[in-house]
């Protein structure tokens, strides 16, 4: 916590009304108003709507999983591809029961966010657990792009006639609406995402029982070829060649990609009412009953009706089936809607899951410090905003370039998911050894079963997909590993200097013979004016400007506005032949610190403008500079931006004002400052200066009173920083004279001010009327008075310099 003076964060000064943006007030418009932290809440979900809101993922990928097996058999055994089809099934379900019982043992230990990541983490360490990290990541990215393509598919598939490119445009359209939607903070747990898996599996269930009642009474018909599909292979090989064996495997590895979503439960268990551990082994059942009930009833169904899949993705095999077992009737072709609907909606409600799950695993894994710290930060409603654009691009890069095909898509996809999988499962297993607990034995063989089992996948796949794209992933992969440990050395070493100074008592402050302030000026406008202003209130030993020249006739130039100006400060010309302006800065400033005794400044005036027109307008040599003369001892820059637009305007109203009014308004032409490198940070007023009111200068002592309820109602974040006095106590802005007094407000900013041996803990509260600083004497910090907590206060109220001060007062935090 920074230790500041009064004049500092709680200076109760007026906040300056800084007019927006471009870019902010489009963000809004999109996504509403801003969303303030006491609006974060956890909603926790009943295991009925829990099972629709964190299934969709795992069952939806019963849409797809028969038809990959499909994909790989029919080309090459032909008729009996579907005699295979039953023992493949039976082998994928195989698979399903044990993720579902290894991740049972993963719910009852782990009963927060996180799954397989957090399994590692805490019986691997922290590094091993990276490779969960990154299958987690890839399994998200990819699942985004198949749920989004197999949705696309599904619609094309009732309509035909949208034509060949519709499942690129309707798959990048949904990702966009995805991504802005949860940009906008869209809550996953709302009862309109549990919806779709009950219609998908209400859909699907109803088509298995009437297909296998048609089949019954012998009125089940078949599906005939047609143009566009597999071509129907010979089984004139044998079962047995090495050949077929490899189709084998890689038809159990297309239909592994049914297992994909499972997971989903332990990544959310916290979200889960009490007792949340076996809620979620009772959904993880449920979840694995639905899916094994789907699959083997629509592989069946492809068994028994010969259904083959298109190589364009569409009809798929799903859309055949419920096409004929409904027939065309009227109330046939109304359910066969309903399935194309069903499987539409859980994909694409599948796919958002994404949105959801990747942000949340990069913050986890951004606290432990593997990734950036942007991905730790929360946007304008409330979301991993970073995140959420990350997940957005990438995975919109991988359907473009792979095609959003969901066979195109299968070889990105089952790598990541089941090499969580298996560490999931191993990570369980160290549990189990170390700790022992009843049972242990057999949680342990069920998690060594699992995780083998899912590592025996990632190995067939690594192999019989690798020409396939299989490749792509088996490369990022470690690389992505090592780039996440090689990120988080960075992150340790700075911690660890951190830790170096923390142990150690801070230096006595230098004392320089010298303070040398050096004004780098390109041109005699308003910017150096500001800058120069600024120098002089340093109060330096030496003052001087410096121009270095690149164009002979702009020096010129320079120097014959500077002799007209007369500014009282030397102007130095600097010849610099090859142009390199950091150069040639960092050759001055080392001149100018030789003597031991000497420190240098630099200040280094900006015009500014907007963000995008500035990218345009200007290279960031000022930045650049301040960057190199940072790194010399005994040196600062300091860089004083002057927003060029703002004074040409503030200039214009006080003309009119003038004017109008007939009276004389002094311009002044202060700026503020910002500091880099060694310098300390400044806020660009003089020390022991001050600012005209409405200058970025300095603030008012006094807040502006505002009647009762006047704050902004449009702006929540308004509302929320100053909120309304409720009746019974008395309104800030109203405490003009001593005397005691109850206050309700919330706490902007609090401060450690030290007092001799001793410590000051302040707290600066505001309502809608006005803000008041609370002094509690002796004290550091007090539990529970922390930025942005609801507080009543009560006791002697004195005024210093115009601003309301309790003493050590009573207080109450307000839920």
């Amino acid at each position: 916590m920074a230790v500041t003076k009064a004049a500092g964060l709680l200076g109760g000064g007026r906040v300056a009304r800084v007019p927006e943006g471009l870019g902010y007030v489009l963000k809004r418009r999109l996504l509403g108003p801003p969303m303030v932290n006491e609006q974060l809440s956890e909603e926790r979900l009943s295991k009925p709507l829990a099972l629709g809101v964190l299934s969709c993922d795992g069952i939806s990928s019963a849409a797809y999983g028969t038809e990959e097996i499909l994909i790989e058999l029919v080309p090459v055994f032909g008729v009996a591809a579907y005699s295979l089809i039953l023992p493949m099934t039976g082998v994928v379900l195989l698979g399903i029961a044990l993720v579902v019982l290894s991740y049972r043992e993963v719910v009852s230990v782990y009963t927060r966010a996180g799954g397989s990541y957090v399994v590692a983490r805490e019986n691997f360490g922290p590094r091993v657990a990276q490779v969960a990290a990154v299958a987690l990541l890839i399994d998200y990215v990819v699942t985004v792009a198949v749920q989004t393509a197999a949705g696309s598919a599904a619609i094309v598939s009732a309509f035909p006639a949208l034509g060949p490119h519709a499942l690129e445009i309707i798959s990048v359209i949904a990702i966009l609406i995805m991504c802005y939607g949860n940009l906008r903070g869209i809550r996953e747990a709302g009862r309109a995402f549990a919806l779709p898996t009950y219609l998908f599996s209400a859909a699907v269930v109803l088509m298995i029982v009437v297909g296998v009642a048609r089949e019954a009474v012998g009125g089940l018909p078949q599906v005939h070829p047609a143009k566009g599909m597999y071509l129907l292979g010979h089984s004139g090989s044998g079962l047995l060649a090495w050949g077929a064996i490899y189709v084998l495997l890689r038809a159990f590895a297309n239909g592994g990609s049914s297992l994909t979503g499972i997971e989903a439960v332990s990544n959310a268990v916290s979200a889960l009412r009490p007792p949340e551990g076996r809620n979620a082994r009772q959904i993880l059942v449920m979840q694995g009953s639905i899916v094994a009930v789907l699959i083997g009833g629509i592989s069946w169904l492809a068994h028994a009706m010969h259904a083959r899949p298109y190589v364009s993705g569409y009809p798929t095999v799903l859309a055949q089936e419920a096409n004929l077992v409904f027939g065309h009737g009227v109330l046939g072709r109304v359910l066969f809607f309903a399935v194309q609907a069903g499987t539409a909606a859980i994909l694409f409600t599948g796919g958002n899951t994404s949105f959801s799950g990747f942000p949340f695993l990069a913050s986890f894994v951004a606290e432990d410090s593997f990734l950036p710290r942007w991905l730790t930060k929360r946007g304008h409603r409330l979301v991993f905003s970073n995140g959420i654009v990350v997940l957005t691009v990438v995975s919109l890069t991988l359907g473009l370039v792979v095609g959003f095909n969901v066979n195109n898509l299968i070889p990105f996809y089952a790598i990541g998911v089941f090499t969580g999988f298996s560490m999931a499962g191993f990570g369980m297993a160290r549990y189990h050894i170390r700790n022992k607990e009843p049972q242990w034995r057999r949680r342990l063989v069920i998690n060594t079963v699992g995780g083998v089992y899912t590592a025996i996948v990632v190995l067939i796949f690594a192999v019989v997909k690798f020409t396939e794209g299989a490749w792509l992933v088996v490369i990022v992969f470690p690389l992505l590993v090592f780039v996440l440990i090689r990120l988080n050395r960075e992150y340790r070493m700075e911690s660890a200097v951190l830790e170096t100074i923390k142990g150690t008592q801070p230096p006595p402050p230098p004392h320089y013979a010298r303070r040398t302030v050096l004004v780098f000026v390109d041109s005699f406008d308003l910017a150096t004016l500001a800058a120069l202003r600024y120098a002089r209130s340093l109060r330096p030993t030496t003052l001087r400007a410096v121009h270095f020249v690149i164009d002979g006739d702009r020096a010129d130039t320079l120097r014959r506005d500077w002799s007209r100006a007369e500014r009282g400060v030397v102007l130095d010309l600097v010849d610099c032949p090859d142009r390199r302006l950091t150069r040639c800065a960092a050759d001055l400033v080392c001149r100018e610190v030789d003597d031991p005794g000497t420190h240098v400044t630099v200040i280094l005036p900006r015009r500014s403008y907007s963000s995008l027109l500035g990218r345009f307008l200007h290279d960031r040599t000022a930045d650049k500079i301040a960057s190199v003369v940072s790194r010399i001892p005994r040196s600062a820059a300091t860089i004083i931006p002057y927003d060029v637009q703002s004074r040409v305007e503030e200039l214009h109203e006080r003309e009119a004002a003038r004017a109008g009014q007939k009276t004389v308004v002094a311009v002044d032409g202060a700026a503020g400052a910002a500091t880099t490198g060694g310098g300390s940070a400044t806020d660009g007023v003089a020390s022991g200066g001050t600012a005209p009111e409405g200058t970025g200068g300095s603030r008012s002592r006094r807040r502006s009173h505002l009647p009762a309820g006047s704050a902004a109602r449009d702006d929540p974040t308004e509302r929320y920083e100053h909120p309304v006095p409720p009746p019974g106590v008395d309104q800030i802005g109203g405490l003009a004279k001593p005397g005691r007094a109850t206050v309700v407000g919330r706490v902007r900013a609090v401060e450690i001010r030290p007092t001799g041996g001793s410590s000051v803990f302040a707290v600066s509260v505001a309502d809608s009327t006005g803000e008041l600083t609370a002094l509690f004497y002796g004290r550091q910090h007090i539990a529970g008075i922390e930025p942005g907590v609801k507080i009543r206060l009560a006791g002697a109220v004195s005024i210093r310099a115009g601003a309301a001060t309790m003493v050590n007062p009573n207080y109450e935090l307000l839920s």
